[in-house]
């Protein structure tokens, strides 16, 4: 019985503690942390990452979809993704993969609005075959708005004595 109201308290303990690291975030300026909130209101489960020296990212769940939102350091809101299901892409998106990036498969597939872009896709395609992998965004209506390409890792190098 002790032991069983131990672990009960060691759980409970572990939970309140992972909970109030991911709610306060002294790392993270408190006007991003109000541009934030003002935009989206009603999540309050947010995980803080820093992209960059003056670029903050929030991971959420927001009606059931995975989400980040990208703020600089003055809190400027500066991109919004949710994940998306490969079968969700517009069709003109997807006829456009094919025809650009014939022999790769889409990892993964996300809607991104930024302040300049209402409505794009965002994809990561993948060529098993040349090790090669693709990160492009698309207009709804399939054009394609920008690529970057990476091939193969360093340890793929060092796997082929390179």
């Amino acid at each position: 019985m002790k032991k069983r109201i131990l672990i009960s308290g060691l759980i409970a303990l572990i939970g309140l503690a992972g909970m109030s690291f991911l709610l306060r975030d002294p790392e993270v300026p408190q006007v991003v942390l109000d541009a934030f909130a003002a935009k989206f209101p009603h999540v309050k489960k947010v995980k803080w990452e820093k992209e960059a020296d003056n670029e903050y990212e929030a991971e959420f769940k927001q009606g059931g979809h995975e989400m980040s939102a990208n703020f600089d350091s003055d809190g400027t809101w500066l991109e919004t993704e949710v994940e998306m299901k490969k079968a969700e892409l517009p069709d003109a998106v997807k006829k456009a993969i094919q025809r650009e990036f014939s022999g790769y498969d889409i990892e993964e597939a996300e809607r991104v609005e930024t302040p300049d872009l209402p409505l794009a896709f965002e994809v990561e395609l993948e060529n098993e075959a040349d090790n090669t992998e693709v990160e492009a965004v698309f207009s709804a209506d399939g054009k394609l708005l920008k690529k970057k390409m990476e091939k193969e890792s360093e340890e793929d190098d060092e796997d082929k004595g390179n």
